[in-house]
C-alpha cells in the first residue's frame, strides 16, 4: 500500500481527528501497547489510519519520527497479538519520516478486543465500547428491530384500521389518496408495511410511528412514552403518571403539548413589568422529547422513554447509551436509528442532523436558565433541564457546565467565547468580570476549554475554544 503526498496533505488539512484517523507526534518512541489499542479501536470503526510523526492538533505539522525503526517487525507483532493484519508504511516526507498504519475494518458481526477490552474511537478519544454498541455489532446481519413485523396476516382494511394513515398524509401536507391501494402502496414504499402473499404485515417502524393504539401491537406495546409528575424534588410523592397511546409521529404534538402544559410558569419582574415565564423553554422540551424517541435503543426491553417533571427540574430519559460522548452532543451527530430519524425529519418532527442539542443549549441561554445536563446510566441516557437559578446560587459544577456549553455553541457558530459573551450568558454586569474570569479558569482547569491563541497575554483580548477544537 503506497501513500502519496497528496493523501498526506489531505490528512493534514482534516479539521479534527475522527474515528478513522488518528495522529501521534511520537518523535522518538511510541509504546507498542498503545499501537495495539489504536489498531483495535480504529478497526472496530470500519478501519482507517494511525499516523506517527505528525502533530495531532491543527494546524498540523510533520515533525518526523524515529519510532518504529523496523516496520516489518511491528506488523508481525500486531498480527501475532491481535490476529489481524495491519500494513505499516514508511513515508519520506520533506519535513521528516512519517509512519502510517493502514488498519482494515473488522469483519461484520465481530468486535476486536485487546486484553479483554473492546475498544472504539469516539471522535479523538479511544474508549471502551458501551454494552449497546457491542449488541449492535454482534447483531449485525440480523434484521433491524424496526424492520421486523409487529402484526402479520393483515388485510388492507386492517392496515387502515390499525394505522393512522390520514395522519401520515397530514404531516407531509399531501392530499389523501382516492383509493385504498394508493394508500397501501405509499406505506409500503416507506417500509411501514410489507406484502406477505395476498396479505399485509405492519412493520415495527410502521407501528411505532403511526399506530392508532400502540397496545394493538404486541411487539411495540411497551414502547409507549411515560410522563410522571412528582410533588417535590424526589420520587417519594407522585402526582401524575400517564402513558402515551399513539404512535410517535402522530402522537408527538399531543405529547409535547401535554408536557408543556404541565410546566408551571413563574412571575418575573423586569424593568417594572410583570410577565409569566415558563420554568423550562418549550423549544428545549420539544427537542429533548424528539431526541429521546428517535435515538432510543429499541432492543432494550422492560423500559421506555420517560419524561419526569420535578419541582426544580425536568428529566427526559431514553433506553440505551449514546453512540458519542455527552460532551460532544453539540458538535457531533450519530443516530442509532437512521431510517426512523430520516422519517421523523421528513414529517417535521425534528430538525436537520445535529442541531437539536444546539437549540436546547441556545434556548437555555436565551431564557437565562442553568445549562442542561446530559447523564449516562447503565441503561438510560438522561437530559436534564433546570429551573431558573441566579448566578450566585449556581454551584461550581453548574457554572463550569454552562461555560463549556457556551464555548461549544460559540465555536459551532464560527464565533469565540470571551469574558464578555460569558457575562452576557449569565446576565451579569460588567463589574462581575472577575467572577466570570474565575469560572473560565475553573473550566480550563478541568481541560474542557482552552485558549484559542495561547500567545495572547492580555486577558482583555483572550478568547476560548472547546478542548476538542
Amino acid at each position: 500500500m503506497t501513500t502519496t503526498l497528496a493523501e498526506i496533505n489531505r490528512w493534514l488539512s482534516a479539521p479534527r481527528e475522527t474515528e478513522n484517523l488518528e495522529f501521534k507526534e511520537a518523535k522518538e518512541t511510541f509504546a507498542t501497547p498503545k499501537i495495539f489499542k489504536s489498531c483495535v479501536a480504529i478497526a472496530n470503526e470500519a478501519g482507517g489510519q494511525l499516523i506517527l510523526g505528525i502533530t495531532n492538533s491543527p494546524p498540523r505539522q510533520v515533525v518526523g519520527t524515529t519510532a518504529i525503526p523496523n516496520t516489518d517487525n511491528i506488523a508481525s507483532q500486531i498480527f501475532n497479538k491481535l490476529r489481524f493484519r495491519v500494513d505499516v508504511e514508511e513515508f519520506d516526507h520533506p519535513d521528516g519520516r512519517v509512519v502510517i498504519f493502514h488498519i482494515p475494518t473488522r469483519p461484520s458481526g465481530t468486535a476486536y478486543q485487546f486484553e479483554g477490552a473492546y475498544l472504539m474511537r469516539s471522535t479523538e478519544e479511544t474508549v471502551s465500547m458501551s454494552e449497546d454498541r457491542l449488541r449492535q455489532i454482534f447483531g449485525e446481519g440480523k434484521p433491524d428491530w424496526l424492520a421486523e413485523n409487529a402484526a402479520d396476516g393483515c388485510s388492507g382494511e386492517d392496515v387502515i384500521r390499525l394505522l393512522d394513515t390520514q395522519g401520515y398524509f397530514d404531516l407531509l401536507r399531501l392530499p389523501y389518496p382516492s383509493t385504498r391501494d394508493a394508500v397501501l402502496d405509499r406505506f409500503r414504499s416507506e417500509n411501514l408495511i410489507e406484502r406477505t402473499g395476498d396479505r399485509w404485515a405492519v412493520t415495527n417502524l410502521g407501528a411505532v410511528s403511526f399506530a392508532k393504539h400502540l397496545s394493538d401491537f404486541h411487539g411495540v406495546s411497551q414502547k409507549y412514552p411515560r410522563v410522571i409528575v412528582y410533588d417535590g424534588t424526589n420520587k417519594l410523592s407522585t402526582r401524575l403518571d400517564k402513558t402515551g397511546g399513539k404512535g410517535y409521529a402522530v402522537g408527538f404534538e399531543g405529547l409535547v403539548g401535554f408536557v408543556t402544559n404541565l410546566v408551571r410558569s413563574n412571575e418575573v419582574v423586569t424593568k417594572a413589568l410583570r410577565s409569566e415565564v415558563k420554568m423550562f423553554p418549550d423549544d428545549a422540551i420539544r427537542e429533548l422529547v424528539a431526541n429521546a424517541l428517535i435515538h432510543q435503543d429499541f432492543n432494550e426491553i422492560g423500559t421506555s422513554v420517560k419524561i419526569e417533571l420535578y419541582s426544580d427540574r425536568l428529566e427526559v430519559s431514553n433506553p440505551g447509551q449514546p453512540p458519542i460522548p455527552t460532551e460532544r452532543f453539540i458538535d457531533e451527530y450519530k443516530s442509532r436509528n437512521e431510517v426512523f430519524a430520516d422519517l421523523m425529519r421528513r414529517l417535521g418532527i425534528c430538525e436537520e442532523k445535529g442541531c437539536g442539542i444546539d437549540r436546547v443549549v441556545f434556548g437555555c441561554e436565551f431564557n437565562q436558565r442553568p445549562a442542561p445536563d446530559f447523564r449516562v446510566g447503565a441503561v438510560h441516557t438522561t437530559a436534564v433541564l433546570f429551573a431558573h437559578k441566579d448566578f450566585e446560587n449556581m454551584d461550581r459544577g453548574d457554572r463550569i457546565r454552562a461555560c463549556y456549553q457556551h464555548c461549544c455553541l460559540k465555536y459551532v457558530t464560527n464565533e469565540r467565547m470571551t469574558n464578555r459573551t460569558l457575562r452576557e450568558r449569565f446576565n451579569l454586569h460588567a463589574k462581575k468580570t472577575e467572577s466570570v474570569s474565575r469560572v473560565i479558569r475553573d473550566t480550563m482547569d478541568t481541560d474542557k476549554i482552552k485558549l484559542a491563541d495561547p500567545s495572547v497575554k492580555s486577558t482583555r483580548y483572550r478568547n476560548y475554544i472547546p478542548w476538542w477544537a
